[in-house]
């Protein structure tokens, strides 16, 4: 099982630069990940599937709402920073 974090959103946009803003980009990629998954068989979900505003203490309890904080549980997150893209993965336990 597995949730995929798009960083930024709503009111804050993230890097922007050479016409590219974080935010966009990180839900599209998020996007792309979630429909794979779900095309590979793998349960996921995403904490964000719109551009909207999820202040840092509320991204990390809509994560654990979908799974809980078990041992088999993954967190993706994806970021586009200034000198290039990143993907974090965390366990939740």
């Amino acid at each position: 099982m597995g949730n995929s974090v798009s960083s930024h959103g709503g009111t804050d946009p993230g890097t922007i630069a050479n016409g590219i803003t974080e935010k966009d980009y990180t839900l599209k990629i998020s996007q792309y990940m979630h429909e794979r998954l779900n095309d590979l068989g793998i349960e996921n979900s995403m904490t964000r599937t719109s551009d909207e505003t999820l202040s840092p203490s509320v991204r990390p309890d809509r994560a654990q709402s979908f799974y809980g904080k078990g041992n088999d549980v993954i967190l993706v997150s994806n970021h586009i920073n200034a000198g290039g893209a990143e993907v974090s993965l965390h366990m939740l336990n």
